[in-house]
């Protein structure tokens, strides 16, 4: 499985779209922080921008690697190579360099800007979207035959996370403006990684104040040790769910 590995990551390393998307994060980040003179306003914009890019890109790409992909797969699956070992070869390369891309576009900037716990939540939060949207890429790449219907597949999964989930939220909690509502929505943020990740991010920036009483829940909630360790084990549910459901349908699918 390692050497599949290694030449599988060696291959998408070399691909201009990774190399692109590497220096467009660092252009990014070096100009946010360049343009506030507060490293902490600097970091809320770099959140912004990471919440937003970081996982289209990482779905995309993934799920047009896996399809461009489909002859080398169906050769090594020929091979007396147990198909679930080339799916997690497929699987940790593709996250590897999208995470070492991560690392340097965002990673750099703000180690020199913001070196402290914030700026680390930020680059955890953000390699932990990438890990969780190849996964998902992976799953809807195995589920769907057709290219075109997978990349759509995969951008109404980005859309329904990144924007339209956060509105069906709001229209929920106007709704029930009258209930005590604010617990439900920390169930509702937990099936979304996206605005779990933005929460915990948020909460090291110690500006849950601005967010009313439902901040102040997931102050209470998120920002203790308990809270962490319940978004890091919902975050790696995110992050693996997805990839053994596909590896199970891989394993049965008639290439």
């Amino acid at each position: 499985m390692l050497r599949l590995v290694k030449y599988i990551l060696l291959d998408i390393i070399q691909n201009r779209m990774v190399i692109g998307y590497a220096l467009f994060l660092l252009a990014v980040s070096l100009g946010l922080f360049s343009l506030n003179d507060d490293p902490v306003k600097g970091l809320v914009s770099l959140l912004n921008i990471a919440l937003i890019v970081t996982p289209l890109a990482s779905i995309v790409f993934s799920t047009i690697h896996f399809y461009n992909s489909g002859e080398f797969i169906e050769v090594m699956a020929a091979q007396p190579v147990r198909r679930s070992l080339i799916m997690w070869a497929e699987f940790w390369s593709l996250s590897l360099a999208l995470v070492t891309a991560v690392g340097i576009g965002m990673g750099i900037p703000v180690l020199i800007y913001a070196p402290a716990a914030t700026g680390l939540a930020l680059i955890l939060a953000t390699m932990g979207l990438t890990v969780i949207f190849v996964s998902l890429a992976m799953y809807v790449s195995v589920r769907t035959r057709d290219k075109a219907k997978g990349i759509g597949g995969v951008l109404l999964l980005w859309f329904l996370f990144a924007l339209l989930y956060d509105a069906l939220v709001l229209l929920l909690m106007f709704m029930f403006s009258d209930y005590p509502f604010e617990k439900a929505v920390l169930a509702l943020v937990a099936l979304n990684p996206i605005d779990l990740a933005r929460v915990t991010v948020l909460l090291q920036l110690d500006i849950a104040a601005l967010m009313g009483y439902t901040g102040a829940l997931f102050r209470e909630f998120l920002g203790t040790v308990n809270g962490i360790v319940f978004a890091s084990c919902i975050l790696t549910i995110w992050s693996v769910l997805p990839v053994l459901i596909a590896v199970r349908l891989f394993n049965r699918k008639d290439l």
